[in-house]
């Protein structure tokens, strides 16, 4: 500590200057059951270890006999949780076998200058006084460290009540028998036959969904379709007439101009009559007038043709 002596409020700051302390590292103890070891304690080890520039943190923790009879059966036996602290790195030095209530023997023995835990008074289940910490804090060796909202050992048992069926099926789908996790055969078939008509659900309600987005991706194709006839109908439409006009007009040129050599090769065989020049003009004057007018939509009959050559045929 290069000669400088460390100073702190007893029962107060951590960091206060009422107490000098001696030139050593200061021995701050904190106790607990540390069962399903969590980072809510790491925190509050954190802090004791950090009370002092120079600390040197001890922690106790009660054995399985005590804790069973003064707050209830633990998951992690005593060695377990012995161990668990060991691993954490703020931890110098675990003292097992930790007294339920704290005394000026227990800090004398282990030279503790200071007892580190939150402020909340902590119920004596043994009878001895209404807080544990009672003592230390009367004596001025108290420092108080802040607890972790939302995380405790009792949070974590009761998440796993809660949620117990699921870790039982969790366990036997991971080799436990039913007799190690305590389960009846009944209970066994049971949670099966529930897991199965659960997993049928979510599968129906997933067939659900997809159907009913099938549906709505087809009625807005619809929609559009619909919207988009609508807009393009009369484009549509006259586009087609088009097409079969023209298609119409050249049908009737190629029949016109059939007719025209037809008539033009019986000329020249058979010769005409004034009559039926009369005639072959007339008509020429007819499809010459056509031409001119594309839309009138008349075209020449096959069945005039008959009539109109039989004055020759007289002949």
């Amino acid at each position: 500590m290069d000669g400088k002596q460390q100073t702190a409020t007893p029962g107060g700051d951590c960091h206060g200057s009422d107490q000098v302390l001696p030139d050593r590292p200061v021995r701050v103890y904190a106790d607990g059951i540390y069962d399903l070891f969590h980072f809510g304690h790491a925190r509050a080890l954190e802090q004791a270890k950090k009370a002092f520039p120079n600390t040197y943190l001890l922690v106790g923790c009660c054995n399985d006999e005590i804790t069973h009879k003064y707050k209830g059966k633990t998951v992690m036996p005593e060695d377990e949780r012995y161990e668990s602290l060991r691993h954490c790195k703020w931890v110098d030095e675990v003292i097992p076998d930790a007294p339920w209530v704290i005394n000026q023997e227990f800090l004398d023995k282990h030279k503790i200058d200071f007892v580190a835990h939150d402020s909340l008074p902590y119920a004596d289940a043994s009878g001895a006084g209404n807080d544990v910490y009672e003592f230390v804090k009367a004596v001025g060796k108290f420092k108080e460290t802040k607890r972790t909202e939302g995380i405790s050992t009792s949070d974590i048992i009761m998440r796993i009540v809660k949620d117990y069926n699921q870790y039982v099926l969790r366990n036997l789908d991971r080799g436990y028998s039913r007799k190690e996790l305590g389960v009846s055969y009944v209970k066994e078939k049971r949670l099966r036959v529930n897991r199965r008509l659960k997993k049928l659900q979510e599968k129906v309600k997933e067939h659900q969904e997809k159907v009913g987005e099938k549906i709505q991706t087809v009625a807005k194709t619809a929609r559009m379709s619909h919207t988009e006839w609508v807009e393009n109908a009369d484009r549509w439409v006259a586009g087609f007439l088009e097409m079969f006009e023209e298609g119409c007009h050249k049908m009737g040129t190629a029949i016109r101009d059939r007719i025209h050599e037809s008539l033009r090769s019986q000329q020249l065989l058979n010769g005409l009559t004034d009559n039926d020049e009369e005639y072959f003009e007339e008509y020429n004057n007819y499809f010459d007038d056509d031409d001119d007018d594309d839309d009138s939509g008349e075209y020449y009959d096959d069945e005039n043709e008959d009539d109109r050559v039989e004055p020759k045929q007289k002949r």
